[in-house]
C-alpha cells in the first residue's frame, strides 16, 4: 500500500525543475512553468531513470538528460534563426519562431517518454503518453494552433528513433542534441556494463562538446576527444543522426584530439 512520505511522494518530484534560456518568448516561459509544474510527466522522468540506469544499466534517461538536450536544441535554433534558416512551422504553417522553439523544447523533454514502458520500441510509446500531455500542456493555444504544434511535436519525438527521417528542421535539430549528450559517462550508445572494448574506450573519449555560430555554414559543432577512439562516437553521429530535415546543409562538425596538451583538429564533417 502506498504511504505518504515513499520516494514516489511529491516532495521528491518537485526539486526537478528545468531550466533553460526564454530570451523574452513568452509562449516558452508558459510552456517551461507547466512542464515544471506536471507531477506526472517529471514522475515518469523518474521512472524511465529506473529502467535506464538501474534496471538497464545504460546511461542517463532522467530529467539531466533532457535538461542538456533541451538546452543545447534551443541554442542550434537560435543561431539558426539569426543566421536566416527558416523553421518548417513558420514555412508550412505560418507560425513563429516562438513556437518552432516550443515544438524543440517539448519534444526534447518527451521524445524517451516510452523508456518508463520498455526501451525496445520506446520512440513509439513515447508518443501515445506525450499526446495526451501535449494537449493538457497547451489547452491554452487556440485549437488549430495547437494541433499543429502536438503534431509537429509528435513527429519530432518519433524522429529521434535511429531510422526516423526527420522531415522539418525542428524535428532535424532534436534528433542532433539527442545526440550532442555524449560527453564522458552520457553516450547515448548503449555498451555492455564491464565490456571493456574499442566501444567503451570511445564512451569516455569525449570530454567536451561546443555549439557556435559557423562562418561557413550556421552552426559548428566543436567535439574534443582524448583518446582517438572518440571518433567511433562522433561517426555514429553523423551517420546517424545528422541526415534530415535540411539541417545537414547548415551544420558542420569538427573532432579534435588532446595531443601533448593542444587541441589539434582530428577529423571534419560536412554533409
Amino acid at each position: 500500500m502506498y504511504k505518504q512520505g515513499s520516494k514516489i511522494d511529491e516532495a521528491s518530484t518537485s526539486q526537478i525543475k528545468i531550466s533553460v534560456p526564454i530570451e523574452g518568448n513568452a509562449l516558452l516561459e508558459k510552456v517551461v512553468k507547466q512542464i515544471n509544474s506536471n507531477r506526472e510527466i517529471k514522475t515518469l522522468w523518474k521512472v524511465m531513470n529506473v529502467n535506464a540506469t538501474g534496471r538497464l544499466g545504460i546511461t542517463d534517461h532522467g530529467a539531466t538528460h533532457f535538461q542538456i538536450v533541451s538546452t543545447i536544441g534551443l541554442k542550434i535554433a537560435r543561431i539558426f534563426e539569426k543566421k536566416g534558416v527558416s523553421f518548417s512551422v513558420v514555412t508550412d504553417f505560418g507560425l513563429t519562431k516562438d513556437h518552432a522553439e516550443v515544438i524543440i523544447f517539448l519534444a526534447s523533454v518527451m521524445h524517451d517518454l516510452g523508456m518508463s514502458i520498455h526501451r525496445r520500441g520506446h520512440e513509439e510509446f513515447s508518443l501515445f503518453l506525450s499526446n495526451n500531455l501535449l494537449h493538457e500542456i497547451l489547452g491554452f493555444l487556440p485549437v488549430e494552433e495547437r494541433t499543429v504544434v502536438i503534431s509537429e511535436t509528435l513527429h519530432a519525438i518519433i524522429s529521434h528513433r535511429a531510422d526516423g527521417e526527420p522531415f522539418t528542421i525542428e524535428a532535424g535539430i532534436v534528433r542532433i542534441a539527442d545526440s550532442l549528450d555524449m560527453t564522458k559517462g552520457r553516450s547515448r550508445i548503449s555498451y555492455s556494463l564491464g565490456n571493456i572494448d574499442i566501444h567503451s574506450v570511445s564512451h569516455n573519449s569525449i570530454i567536451k562538446v561546443e555549439i557556435e555560430e559557423g562562418v561557413k555554414r550556421a552552426v559548428e559543432i566543436k567535439i574534443v576527444m582524448t583518446n582517438p577512439a572518440g571518433i567511433f562516437q562522433v561517426d555514429d553521429l553523423m551517420k546517424e543522426k545528422l541526415k534530415g530535415g535540411g539541417i545537414e546543409n547548415h551544420i558542420g562538425v569538427k573532432a579534435y584530439l588532446i595531443d601533448n596538451g593542444k587541441e589539434k583538429l582530428f577529423k571534419e564533417y560536412n554533409l
